[in-house]
């Protein structure tokens, strides 16, 4: 937690009086959730070079102990974690520390049944990988909607129907492979593959 000081006019060497303490305190905090590892620490990187104060979380447990001693403004959070973890219940657990925390949900797992479950859960925008720095900010900034979107008369095709299935299913599970494929009568071999073909990750 952010240590909280009192200013005091007869102790120079307190953090208070300290303008780099001040300055650090002012910057905004942001929270990256993700498990791999060296694109969290570019992403952290280039999140510090626009002023903020980064933390690093690697799972839900990490982010519930992050918590207890943080409350970040923001928040990008990848959808898929280690051990087929979902970052969905990270967005959940943030969004009930603070509802005023903006979170961005970061993923190859690009689908509409995913898309609403983490606006739902509490993210305000979802952007599908590869996203960079600029995409990610600019979405902080995109809490409302947007009327100008175009709406298309295009029909889906029914590969396009399959894949949002399956992931309307992932999400239901909380990204349980098996379990999904269990629910979809199919093998989870056969799963895995088509899974793998969209290059998620």
């Amino acid at each position: 937690m952010d240590e909280i000081t009192t200013a005091s006019s007869s102790s120079s060497s307190s953090p208070a009086a300290d303008p780099s303490t001040k300055d650090a305190k002012e910057k905004p905090q942001l929270l990256i959730v993700e498990d791999d590892e060296a694109f969290a620490r570019t992403l952290a990187r280039s999140f510090e070079r626009r002023g903020y104060r980064v933390l690093q979380a690697a799972s839900l447990p990490e982010v519930e102990a992050l918590l207890t001693q943080h409350t970040p403004g923001y928040a990008v959070v990848d959808l898929k974690l280690k051990g087929d973890a979902s970052g969905l219940a990270c967005v959940q657990k943030l969004h009930a520390a603070s509802e005023a925390m903006l979170i961005v949900v970061l993923t190859g797992f690009a689908s509409i049944a995913t898309a609403v479950e983490a606006v739902k859960l509490g993210a305000c925008h979802y952007l599908a990988k590869p996203s960079n720095t600029d995409d990610i900010e600019a979405a902080f900034g995109l809490k409302a909607g947007d009327t100008g979107v175009d709406v298309t008369n295009r029909s889906s095709s029914l590969k396009t129907l399959e894949w949002e299935r399956i992931h309307e299913v992932l999400a239901e599970t909380g990204f349980n492979i098996s379990e999904t494929a269990r629910r979809l009568g199919m093998h989870r071999r056969t799963l895995a593959r088509k899974l793998e073909k969209q290059q998620v990750s």
